[in-house]
């Protein structure tokens, strides 16, 4: 009930501001375990934001009394959901909102909260529907970068960057600012930190105009048992791009290696009928081989054709 006051009161003071034409800047910052840094990242955002929004993911430490007793709200998840549920919520109340710029960051004092005046202008000014905080434009960005992390981003942008037009340096960065448009638009369902991606691809599909400017990153701060590993992270990630793409691009993903795996079983089972018109006995591994190959082509082609129905439906009721 709190919450929902909460809402309804910060909704009739953004109709207000709206009346008079101040644009209503909204900063969300997902966090978990993160009572050592979350006091600097709230404060540093509140010079910059109407409204500060922390969504504590199950948090076992005081980093959501830390929050509200700084004035920003605070949405609070029972349990740990991930960092793609963190960023839902937070999406999900700047929408209840209304609000013109949303503006997210993270909790470990990673980004550097004066630099949201940079990440808003580009949408400030009407230039873009989406801006990315890169990491990766300038000198200064990965200077403190461990070089196994700059490795794992780039890999993981030029994957995106494969499958889309969006073209971005740092589509692993959660330092970015979404306008009014591209928050009711944008709808995305990665509970891990693949969402970080998906939200590119669906951006990427609604036609949403994506501008990066430069930003700065520390690896030294906060507590390190917070963050998820490394190579879970990246394994993550590419899961999720994975599925993502093949959602996207059943027919080309499925249908290709199906096609293949078709023709493979064709060119046994010919084999294997020639071997029996000569010899009148059946090769056992060259029939199996056969009926392998043919069922499995059989299957991803099933299943390409079921998601290239329901991508397509689906497309249709998001129009």
């Amino acid at each position: 009930k709190r919450l929902m006051v909460e809402i309804e009161a910060a909704r009739i003071s953004s109709m207000i501001r709206k009346q008079s034409s101040k644009p209503l800047v909204v900063v969300g910052i997902p966090a978990f375990n993160e009572e050592q840094t979350i006091a600097r990242v709230i404060l540093g955002a509140q010079k910059y934001a109407d409204k500060v929004v922390v969504c504590d993911d199950g948090s076992t430490d005081y980093t959501a009394k830390i929050a509200e007793s700084l004035g920003a709200d605070v949405i609070t998840h029972f349990k740990n959901s991930g960092y793609g549920a963190t960023i839902r919520s937070l999406f999900l109340y700047a929408r209840d909102l209304d609000a013109d710029v949303f503006v997210t960051l993270d909790a470990d004092g990673q980004h550097e909260p004066d630099e949201i005046r940079f990440v808003i202008k580009p949408i400030l000014e009407g230039s873009a529907d989406i801006v990315i905080g890169s990491r990766f434009i300038g000198d200064d960005g990965t200077k403190e970068m461990p070089l196994y992390r700059q490795f794992g981003a780039k890999m993981i942008t030029k994957l995106v960057n494969g499958s889309s037009s969006n073209g971005v340096t740092d589509a692993q960065s959660g330092f970015r600012a979404y306008n009014s448009e591209a928050l009711k638009r944008l709808n995305f369902y990665e509970a891990g930190m693949g969402a970080s991606v998906e939200i590119l691809l669906k951006a990427n599909d609604r036609g949403l105009r994506i501008v990066e400017v430069p930003s700065t990153c520390k690896y030294d701060t906060g507590d390190a048992t917070s963050t998820e590993h490394p190579v879970t992270h990246g394994v993550g990630v590419l899961m999720s791009l994975v599925r993502l793409i093949v959602e996207e691009r059943p027919l080309l993903m499925l249908g290709i290696p199906s096609l293949v795996c078709l023709s493979a079983g064709a060119i046994f089972g010919v084999w294997m009928l020639r071997l029996y018109a000569l010899e009148h006995t059946i090769e056992t591994n060259v029939a199996l081989a056969s009926i392998a190959f043919v069922l499995v082509g059989f299957f991803m082609l099933s299943t390409a054709i079921t998601l290239y129905s329901i991508s397509r439906i689906s497309k249709r009721f998001n129009r």
